[in-house]
């Protein structure tokens, strides 16, 4: 059974990551979308409410779970078992960094990174400018994956 966690992102509910998630699913059995943990007091959304969305998002996908972390990603799946992790891009430099810390992920642990581009409209898009957009009481619908509804503060 391959298993993936999907981490690295604290808002991961934006098209761009549904679209990695969906496309994970066609070659892995199941990803944990692992949402870190932000010690900050000015985040958006308690971690709480970001795992509420996204398990409300995939509520008809059993293969998909949703975990928080704080420690290491590669100690992280090692915990629940993954023996992938995947990475979403959006850059060629996003690459070149992944690349490497794959790199040194593979070396340390003998778990394997798999880097998929996110779909080429929302390349300029990232969970940041999301949030941001949330802050000042944007619109971020549009971002959003088709089904899912917009925060509320």
């Amino acid at each position: 059974m391959t298993k993936a966690i999907f981490p690295g992102t604290f808002d991961p509910f934006t098209i761009g990551h549904a679209s990695i998630v969906k496309r994970a699913l066609t070659f892995i059995d199941e990803v944990v979308i692992a949402i870190g943990i932000n010690d900050k007091k000015n985040a958006h959304l308690a971690i709480q409410q970001r795992e509420e969305m996204i398990r409300r998002y995939y509520r008809n996908e059993p293969r998909v779970k949703v975990a928080s972390y704080s420690s290491l990603t590669i100690d992280f799946a090692q915990e629940v078992g993954a023996n992938i992790i995947i990475r979403g891009i959006r850059t060629v430099k996003d690459f070149e960094y992944e690349e490497t810390i794959a790199d040194v992920n593979r070396k340390l642990t003998g778990i394997e990174t798999i880097l998929l581009f996110t779909e080429p409209e929302m390349t300029c898009v990232s969970s940041t400018i999301v949030r941001e957009l949330m802050r000042y009481g944007k619109d971020v619908s549009r971002f959003l994956p088709e089904g899912m509804e917009q925060p509320k503060r």
